[in-house]
Formats: C-alpha cells, structure tokens, sequence
C-alpha cells in the first residue's frame, strides 16, 4: 500500500549545483540530425539533466553534461530524475523504482533486477555502500527512502569495474538532493484512505504515549534484572528467584493486551524543505535541510495454511490472521556543498527512523487436527533506523587529470523489544473447560508464551579514490581503489514461560488474559498462599542467540575508454577484489556450541567489456560482457534460526555456503529519435555457478534454509518505448512502456552435490529441482504509462499500469514432490494527478493518488494436484490521497 507522500521538492531539479562528477572526455560528439538540434537547443535553454553522483565519476563521458544519460553512458543504464520520480507519485524510492525496465518490488521494498533476488541487486546512496537494518539481508530495503530526499535513481544493468563485484542483475545507486543556487522553503502534507483499512476495525495495543513519533518514550526499556542477566553470561534457572524476578517484569498490560480499534485513522503525512547559498569571493556554499514525517495504518486479513504432504485438505496449519501495522517514518537530510573554480566538496547527511507497531490475532487448527483450536496473540515494536555521512571532493588539474575521493560512515540499527507471542488452545472436549480458550503454558502443546528481545547493529567505513587522465580526444583512461568494512552484531535473545503444579489451577489461570496472568503475584503464589502452582522462565535457544559477522573488501581497477573510430566507442577494464567473510555465534550463557563459524577468503580478477556502435546520430548498438560475483549475506551463514513477521516464515542459514560467480553478456539497440523519447530493444544471458537458493527444510518445521545449487542460466530480452504527441494548446499525451521476458532455470545433473550443515556432500536433487527458476524470478514483468501534461507549467494526469507475472517465493519439498511456494502479484492499476498554482506569487503543487484501484490482492500459494493452499493471501485496499505544498 502506498502512502500519500508529498514531492515537496520536485522543483528542484532546474537549479542544482554539480554533484561529485568524474572526468569527461574533451571531444566533439557527432553531429545531430536536425530532430535532435531542436532538442538539443531546448536542452541547452534549461540543463535538467539529474544529478548522478557514481564512485569512479559520473557516468556520461561526451564533456557534454546537457545530454541523456542513457544515451551517451558507456554502460545500459536507467535514470529515474526527481520530476519522472514525481510523476510516478510514489512516496517511496521502491514504488518508483518498480516502474523501470526489468525491475520488480518484492515484499517490503526489495528490488529485484531481471528477475534475479535482491541478493543480486546492489543499492549505493552516493556511489558509497550501505547497510542493511534487516536481519536476514544485507542488501537494503529501499522503502526506507522517501523520494523526498531522492534527486534521482540510476539502475545499471550491464557491470562497469568502477562499481564493487557484487554485481549480479545491476546496481541502483541513489543520489540525494544537491545544494540549491537560490533560497527557498517549502511546506507539505497529505492525507489518505485505504478502504481495507481507514475507519475500519482493526488491532493495536498501548505501548506507550509517544508511539505516533516512533519512537518508545522509555515503556519498553529492559528492567534492571533483565539487563544484569544478559551481561552475566550465566544460563537462567527458570524456578529461581532471579527468574521469577525477570519473567514478572515481561509482561503487562501495556505490551501484551491486544485491543481492538473500531475506527482505524486516516494515513497522513508532512513534509519541510529549505535551502540557500552564499557568496564567499571565489567560492560558493550551499546548505540544503529537508525533514519528513508519515504515519499509516494497513490491517491485512491474511489466510495462512501449509501441509506436509500432497493432500490440499490435509493442512499442517490452517490460520486466519488478522494484522494491524501502524507504520511511521520519519526522515531528515542535511547536505553542505563548497564549489569553485572546477573543483567541489559535498558533505551530505542523511538520518531516517522507520517503525512499525504490530499487533494482531489468528485462530485456526495445526497439526491436521480439526478437532481442536487455537488461538495467537501477537503484538510487537520493530524500529529501523539509518544514519549516514559521506564527504566527496572532486579536484580537477589542467583540465585533462581529475582526482575523486570519497568516504563514508553508515549506521543501521533494529531494534525489536518485547516480541510477545501467547498461544491459547480450545480442547472442544466437554468437561469444564473444553469450551474455553485456555493457557496452560505446557510449551506449545495446549498453550504458549513467549517474550523476544532483538537487536542488530551494523557499521560500514568506505573510503575510494580515482585518478583519471584525458590523453587525448576521445581517450581516458582511470585507476581507482575501494575500501569497505561491513561490521555487523546481531542477537535475539528468547525467554518461555511454563506453569508447574496442580493441573486444575494451571487451567483455571490459564483462563486469564495475559496482563493478569503474568502479573507479579502469580510467580509467587506457591510461596505465599500455600498452593500448589508456579511460573517458571527460562530463555530458550541460546545456543546461538547473538553472532557477529563481518565483510572486510579491498579492491583495485583500472579502466580505458576510447574511440576506436568515429562510430565505435569501446569501454574496458578489469576490477581486483579481495574479500573476506565471517560469521561466528558468540557464546551468550558460558556454554559450547556445534555451530561453526565461517570465513570465506577469496580473490576475484573481474573484467567487463562494453562496445557501443553508432549506427547514425541517436541510433546505436551496445554489446557486454563480464564476470561478477555474488557472496553469502551474513544471516544465511549461522545456523540459527529467525522469524520473520514480515513473511510469516522461519529461516535457518547455512555455514557451509560459498560464493557464486556470473558470467554476463548482453545487446541492445537503442534509438534516441527525439528529447526525451526513445525506443530500445535487449537481450541478455546469464550463467550462474553455485547459485544461493532457498528451500524447505523438513515437513514438521516448515523452517527455510539456505544451499548452493549447483549451475542456472538467466537469459530474456527487453523492450522500452518512450513517446511524446503534441495534443493541443501547451498539453501532450506521454506514452511509455517497457516489458521483460526472463527465463531461467536450475541446472541439476544425477552426480552434482551440495554442501549443507549436518549432511555435506548431499545430492543436490534432494534440495533443488533440475529446471525449476530461480526464486523471484518473474517470467514477464510490464510497466504502462499514459498522461497528460502541460509544457511549460505544473499539470500532469498519468494511468500507471504495472504487471508482473508469477514467481517462485520459496521452495517446496524437493524429495516429496511438493510445488515451489508462488507468488502472483498480478496488474495493478494507479492514477496520479498533480497541478500547479499561484496564490499570489506562492506557488502551490496538489497532488491526488488513486492506487489499487482494481483492489487486486496479495497471493502467495501452492498449487497441489488437489488444489490451491494460500499460504500468505490476504485483500489489498484500494488507497486514494490527496496532499499538497507551498514553495516560498
């Protein structure tokens, strides 16, 4: 569902300073036929040509910076700039991203390129590396970036050495906004209305008084006893007094009491922006501030079933599960630029808090039982946070010799407290409980509590430097060195409550509602009252409650880029790249444990090839080739297993995984036939060794895990077409479209084997299926724009139609025939209308969204030889919005 999201500085764009570009070649580019001399006269009367800021250097190499980037840049790029951005309407930097060519958004805010997982998709703020706040990637969900703060969004889809080796389907790399040549501020806000969700009834809890910021106002710290046993590394004796002590402070009636709310409020939004420049004598500084804030709601009625074999009537599990989030983002972007002469310094800021408040009931029978039922109660707090600096200088000598350094500092934190799960059973046996949903905290079997602490930090230093010298026209050549050192710490520690005693009292208390039942008292009534019943705690899988990880990467490339002849232009280089990986459990209670730790230690040599044929002005032929690389994320390399709320699945990693390696070529024919319009049409291939897949570990479980298969190969081709009519007066008619076809399939032969903790050297057909696509990889995938728009002014109305085709989500179990879990996101059609106006000489942008409006669902199922079993199905709203700013 898509946020109603304020584009308050769409505006921007015209009057950007130069970002941290590279070196440019000094030649001439060819001549222009006389429909692009009109385009390129327009482009010389107003340079909207979005800042990209790149490691290495700007892309474009034509000492032209007037020009279209997907043209005249050496490599098959897409360039979302803040006003194609804008139109799009999303709120998000994901959202918007869905709509280029080959990309796909799966779950929240991963982006797949060409149907390769988020794994194969690496995101840059700044051309500089990134952190992940989520536990079982390292890659970054980009709905954490408001397009706010976005001044545009390059995706490369063909490898350049300057960018790091993993580089499997392509590189999104997200530049913040510039520094502004003239003061301005500018308000915003919006509301909105999903009809899933808005004025309906839906789930929370209290938390505490603060939680519409998003931020806990001490309710959910630690206790003092708690925060003494997590240091003291000692195991928890569930019946003694530290336990007693610990458990009566979990749970009360401000984290656990699910309540309901009749009339869920209206999603709003608010936004502010400003910005200035000075004149030092010589020199230029300018400051840019921008903050945002958004707050949601989503209920999501979701149908929840699995089975263990091949009968769709035999369920494992069989839920209906009822969630309300209440999502609240809050952004801030602080950038100082310093230009003269050539020469530029950028220092850019970025800080976003991203929470979720979860609370939410399901019901249903497990374990092929109808004749019992059960009850979970779910609440919880997930705070996602991203900090980030970096400083880019780009220092230029004599005109033919360029120097670009660049570092950064990244911070990303999670922090989940209180993750409380209650599991009440209804026996339907008769006698004087069997109607009744009781807690009687046996550990699962007729009834369950459990309190979860999880927390994750991870740092990344990133430092590069490239030396770039012109030798001539048409001749660069660049050296360059990347440093990054990804250090992550990671722990969940777990505690389970189970009541001992008389088994009439365990049933008779398990009645209450959970607040009353773990209140202080009931710890202690066998002390104080003679009876025969107690609450033991005692935390539970600790073996590998915490582990650090870390990625320590050096590299070296060197590039050339010349013109062989007037029409053949060629881009060549070879990227070094040492890397080393480790993921190891630290010991939490004192105790031993068999979970290896891994390290992987590997070189790569990384060449890539890129020729680009004019075949007359505006019309060209590309052809790559490469090899790149794709390692291990750090959560899929401890055997531990994590819960994911998002997916309602659990996941366990894999220590004997390795890298894969990708062996890419591809060609395009692109024709640029006016400003701003284009047809081009591609084919790709990929070959993967040891490519990273998930599949089901076992039919009771239900836990995914991690193996390499042994080979897949990727291929597909693409087409996009971008095209302007003049209508009437000052309006045009926008017509873009683009659609991928991508095939894929796992190569499995009789003899090929695998390596998975606890059975190495296995056969691979035991884990994957030979033919079967890679998981996310979605057959066809189809973006439709058409709108209106006025030149020359603020007015645009634009039908966004998006379709992506089925995909495989998980694996099913290989060695009992099962399908592969599937997800079908379907067509989706929005419209978003935006206009500007004058009150006086302010000048207002409105904006109305209509998103979903076919209300098509979310589907995830398998389907069985006796039916469809949804495993995570549930509506989507339909959500109109309506916001608006004011530029001073």
């Amino acid at each position: 569902m898509t946020k109603p999201r304020l584009v308050s500085l769409l505006l921007l764009s015209t009057s950007m300073l130069v970002p941290s570009l590279a070196h440019a070649q000094e030649s001439t580019p060819p001549a222009d036929t006389s429909t692009q001399s009109s385009a390129s006269e327009a482009e010389d009367a107003q340079d909207d040509t979005p800042d990209v800021s790149l490691p290495g250097g700007e892309i474009i190499v034509t000492g032209n910076r007037k020009r279209n980037i997907e043209q005249y840049a050496p490599q098959v790029v897409s360039v979302l700039s803040s006003a194609e951005i804008a139109r799009t309407g999303e709120g998000d930097i994901a959202g918007a991203l869905g709509r280029v060519t080959g990309l796909s958004v799966v779950g929240n805010g991963y982006v797949y390129v060409r149907g390769l997982g988020d794994r194969y998709s690496l995101a840059l703020l700044n051309g500089s590396p990134l952190p992940s706040p989520e536990p079982l990637k390292r890659v970054v969900p980009l709905d954490l970036f408001p397009t706010s703060v976005i001044a545009s969004s390059l995706v490369q889809k063909s490898y350049s050495v300057n960018f790091p080796g993993e580089f499997g389907g392509g590189v999104i790399n997200l530049t913040t906004k510039a520094i502004p040549t003239e003061s301005f501020l500018t308000i915003g806000g919006g509301i909105g209305w999903d009809s899933e969700s808005t004025n309906k009834l839906g789930y929370t809890y209290y938390g505490s008084k603060t939680d519409w910021t998003g931020y806990d106002n001490g309710n959910r710290n630690k206790s003092v006893e708690l925060k003494q046993y997590l240091k003291s590394g000692t195991l928890l004796d569930g019946s003694s007094d530290e336990a007693k002590a610990i458990g009566s402070t979990l749970i009360n009636g401000r984290n656990a009491v699910v309540q309901t709310e009749k009339n869920l409020p209206v999603n709003f939004s608010g936004s502010l922006s400003a910005g200035t420049s000075f004149d030092m004598g010589g020199a230029t500084l300018g400051v840019i501030g921008a903050a945002g804030y958004s707050n949601k709601w989503q209920t999501k009625d979701i149908t929840q079933q699995r089975v263990a074999g091949l009968e769709a009537d035999q369920f494992a599990r069989n839920f209906r599960n009822v969630v309300t989030d209440n999502h609240i983002v809050v952004n801030g972007l602080l950038g100082l630029g310093l230009e003269w002469g050539e020469n530029q310094l950028r220092w850019t800021n970025l800080y976003i808090h991203d929470t979720i408040k979860r609370a939410g009931l399901r019901s249903g029978q497990q374990d092929n039982n109808t004749t019992i039922d059960y009850l979970y109660q779910d609440t919880g707090w997930y705070e996602r946070q991203l900090f980030d600096t970096q400083l880019v200088g780009e220092f230029k000598f004599g005109g033919d010799t360029e120097l670009d350094l660049r570092g950064g500092y990244a911070k990303s934190k999670r922090d989940a407290p209180y993750e409380i799960e209650f599991q009440y059973v209804r026996l339907n046996s008769g006698g004087p409980f069997g109607d009744s949903y009781v807690n009687r905290l046996d550990g699962g079997n007729q009834g369950d509590a459990r309190v979860a602490f999880s927390k994750l930090d991870e740092d990344v230093w990133s430092a590069g430097a490239d030396l770039s010298h012109t030798f001539g026209p048409g001749w660069t050549g660049t050296v360059g060195y990347a440093y990054q050192l990804n250090d992550r710490s990671t722990s969940r520690r777990a505690f389970q409550f189970r009541a001992a005693g008389d088994n009439n009292l365990i049933s008779s208390f398990g009645l209450l509602r959970p607040d009353v039942l773990f209140q202080p008292g009931t710890f202690y009534v066998d002390d104080v009252a003679g009876l025969n019943y107690s609450i033991l705690t005692n935390e539970i899988d600790f073996g590998g409650a915490a582990f650090d990880a870390s990625l320590n990467n050096h590299a070296w490339y060197a590039k050339l880029a010349g013109q062989l002849t007037d029409a053949l232009s060629f881009d060549l280089g070879v990227r070094w790249e040492y890397a080393n990986q480790k993921a190891a459990v630290v010991p939490v209670t004192g105790t031993t444990t068999s979970i290896p730790d891994t390290e992987l230690e590997n070189e790569y040599w990384l060449p890539a090839l890129t020729l680009t044929y004019e075949v007359q002005p505006g019309m060209q032929v590309r052809v790559s080739a490469s090899k790149t690389i794709a390692r291990p994320q750090f959560r899929e390399l401890l055997y531990q297993t994590f819960f994911d709320p998002d997916s309602n699945r659990s996941y366990r990693g894999n220590p004997l995984l390795k890298d894969s390696q990708l062996y890419n070529a591809e060609g395009r024919f692109e024709w640029y036939f006016d400003r701003d319009q284009r047809v081009s049409v591609g084919v790709f291939f990929k070959r993967l060794d040891n490519p990273i897949e998930t599949y089901l570990t076992d039919v009771n479980s239900f836990i995914t895990s991690y193996a390499n298969a042994p080979k897949a190969d990727l291929y597909g081709a693409e087409v996009e077409l971008q095209k302007y009519f003049d209508l009437f007066a000052d309006r045009r008619l926008l017509i873009g479209a683009n659609y991928t076809y991508t095939k894929s399939k796992i190569k499995v032969g009789a003899s090929d084997t695998t390596d998975v903790f606890g059975a190495p050297n296995s056969p691979a057909s035991a884990y994957f299926r030979d033919g079967s696509p890679l998981t996310g990889q979605s057959e066809h995938i189809a973006n439709v724009q058409i709108g209106l728009e006025q030149q020359g002014g603020l007015s645009q109305q634009t039908f966004l139609f998006n379709y992506a085709s089925k995909r495989s989500i998980s694996r099913g179990l290989a060695n009992s025939g099962q399908p592969d879990y599937v997800e079908n996101p379907g067509l989706t059609i929005d419209f978003v209308a935006r206009q500007g106006i004058y009150l006086g000489s302010k000048e207002i942008e409105l904006k109305l969204e209509a998103r979903n409006i076919t209300g098509r669902k979310h589907e995830e199922y398998q389907l069985l030889p006796t039916g469809r079993i949804d495993v995570n199905t549930y509506d989507v709203g339909r959500v109109f919005s309506a916001s608006a700013s004011i530029k001073f």
